[in-house]
């Protein structure tokens, strides 16, 4: 029984060692995509979204009038949609404050929707099994990229809109 607990409680320091080491790599990876994204002329924006349904219509207003002021409103209508889409997300998984955060980095748009929940597991890619839609279904069809990462608070989902639209 001792051998058994001894047992038992190496391996659970393992797996706490593991994946504290993981995080650490994770923190590293979000740095380093903050300090890209503060390169110089780079524009960037950003609010607090308290944990109520109205903050999706508030994150709206926010980036159209934000891509209106940085001569980017014809991203608008798709950021708009897809900030809606994380920010539900975000109120739907996860309890506390919301950030959203927009960025324009040489025409390229970059919203990012920051919580306190859990880091999501990598994108479902095979949407015909899921019977709902999925978060990732309808940001692979409009974004050039997205992903989510790490952070001290828990984790930022984003996306990025190419500085042309897609067609």
């Amino acid at each position: 029984m001792r051998r058994q607990r001894i047992a038992a409680a190496a391996s659970t320091n393992s797996w706490t060692r593991a994946w504290a080491k993981l995080m650490a790599i994770a923190s590293q990876v979000a740095e380093v995509t903050t300090r890209t994204l503060r390169e110089p002329g780079a524009e960037m924006a950003s609010w607090p979204l308290s944990p109520k349904p109205s903050s999706a219509g508030r994150a709206r207003r926010l980036t159209r009038a934000q891509l209106a002021d940085w001569r980017a409103a014809h991203h608008s209508e798709v950021a708009e949609l897809l900030v809606t889409e994380l920010v539900t997300h975000a109120l739907h998984h996860a309890t506390g404050p919301i950030r959203l955060s927009l960025w324009c980095i040489d025409g390229t748009v970059r919203c990012e929707v920051e919580d306190a929940a859990a880091p999501v597991p990598p994108p479902v890619r095979d949407y015909a099994e899921e019977p709902e839609r999925g978060l990732g279904s309808l940001i692979d069809e409009l974004a050039c990229c997205w992903g989510s990462v790490p952070t001290p608070a828990g984790k930022a989902v984003w996306f990025e809109l190419p500085h042309r639209l897609l067609p």
